[in-house]
């Protein structure tokens, strides 16, 4: 037997020798280290939410600022525009810086119970003019197609009772565009008046106009159900038949306040008025065809009278203008609900035009 055989296991056990070397065994191979684990995608879902949100936070800081900082200053503003127009502060001077000077009164529009026409509008400014020490003459510059006999020969009473209190302040009337009807009955109330040769003067005459729906609502089918106690409580209604009987009444109404413009005319023009039969028919002329009969003066503007005429170039405006809130609500048309109904009720007045 070769000694590089392996012995028998019979011999090992028999003869109690030491035992044969155990193979060794072989080593472990080292296990690779595991890298990091990224990060789970939750974890970069979270915080891009967060850091959207912290900048949406900043966004949204940034724009109430801006905001607030655009109503703050709103707010200031409206703050001193009401100021100044309730306190009726002047920007252009006072009667200590102004002196001697000629007051205006400025009258746009229909002559009417609201607006720069109306009486509680334009009589507190001819009060406040005429008192004024340093006013020396009164001038109403006036634009107007006409309007309320009612609002105008309140203000024509009140032009009569300041001349007499303030005989040495004369009061004229520069026309614009246009001084019809019920301006006209204003401006015959004045010491003189000018106007541009291409005015329009005159309109003196009376109207009642409205609409009649008798015939259309019998085409409909509607029937108009108005009860009343009076006779003639239903007068003017726009569903009703016109009866001869308010023609009649009607008619006789307008001349007597035809009448009343026309007296008007005559107490205040005087012997300057040429009469003609056309004058109070309702007829208007230019500027210059008015000064031909008496209806106005002369030409002139408001600077022009004040330079040539008063000799006081300084100019004080003394109209009462509309409030902010009444500017605000009107430019929103808020009043636009009152308008038509009042539009609605008012129809049927006698209106100078």
């Amino acid at each position: 037997m070769s000694d590089n055989q392996p012995p028998k296991s019979g011999d090992h056990d028999a003869g109690g020798a030491s035992s044969p070397p155990v193979p060794p065994v072989p080593p472990v191979p080292p296990v690779p280290p595991v890298p990091p684990a990224a990060p789970a995608a939750s974890g970069n879902w979270e915080r891009a939410v967060l850091e959207k949100l912290v900048f949406a936070t900043l966004k949204e800081q940034k724009s109430a600022r801006r905001w607030g900082i655009f109503f703050k200053s709103v707010t200031l503003l409206v703050i001193v525009v009401a100021l100044a127009t309730y306190m009726d502060v002047s920007w252009t001077g006072s009667e200590e810086t102004l002196g001697r000077h000629t007051a205006l009164i400025e009258i746009e529009g229909a002559i009417e119970s609201e607006g720069s026409g109306a009486a509680s509008v334009v009589i507190p400014a001819l009060n406040k003019a005429f008192s004024d020490s340093g006013s020396v003459a009164v001038v109403l510059h006036i634009n107007s197609p006409g309007g309320s006999p009612v609002q105008a020969g309140m203000i024509v009473d009140e032009m009569r009772r300041l001349r007499t209190g303030y005989p040495s302040k004369p009061l004229y009337v520069v026309v614009d565009e246009i001084c019809a009807s019920g301006c006209y009955y204003i401006a015959a109330g004045a010491d003189r008046i000018y106007v541009n040769k291409a005015s329009i003067v005159g309109s003196i005459g009376v109207l009642m106009d409205g609409f009649g729906f008798a015939g259309a609502m019998e085409k409909v089918g509607v029937e108009r159900r108005l009860l009343t106690a009076g006779e003639n409580k239903g007068f003017m209604d726009p569903f009703s038949p016109l009866t001869d009987k308010h023609r009649q009444y009607a008619q006789s109404m307008l001349d007597e306040i035809h009448q009343q413009f026309i007296d008007v005319v005559r107490s205040g023009r005087g012997k300057r008025l040429k009469e003609t039969p056309e004058m109070f028919s309702g007829l208007f002329w230019t500027g210059a065809k008015s000064i031909d009969m008496g209806l106005a003066d002369a030409y002139g503007t408001v600077d022009s009278v004040a330079r040539d005429v008063v000799r006081a170039e300084d100019i004080v405006d003394y109209t009462t203008h509309e409030g902010l809130p009444e500017r605000v609500l009107k430019k929103f048309g808020a009043a636009m609900g009152a308008g038509a109904i009042k539009s609605a009720v008012e129809s049927v007045k006698p209106t100078l035009r």
